[in-house]
């Protein structure tokens, strides 16, 4: 039983990781480019970044959330069968 919830610990952590991954990908990617645009024109406005990032997480949201969705709800399914498995 130990053994089993070790398991499942890991599979949330490696879950929460993945699906975690789409947006802040996205964040980084688009920030970076921002930045090197930013440094490039010498235009230092803080502003200026967050419209593209939120707008590039909010699409991989829009592009990735079945899928994270489809992620999640495999994970839960496990751990419910998993309980009631170990239920009394």
């Amino acid at each position: 039983m130990e053994a089993a919830l070790l398991a499942a610990g890991r599979e949330a952590l490696v879950v929460a990781l993945v699906t975690a991954a789409p947006p802040l990908l996205a964040a980084l990617l688009v920030g970076l480019l921002v930045g090197i645009l930013q440094a490039a024109t010498q235009v230092q406005e803080p502003a200026l970044g967050v419209g593209p990032r939120l707008a590039a997480v909010l699409g991989a949201l829009a592009v990735a959330g079945p899928w994270m969705a489809a992620q999640l709800v495999r994970f839960a399914a496990t751990s419910l069968e998993l309980a009631l498995r170990a239920a009394p």
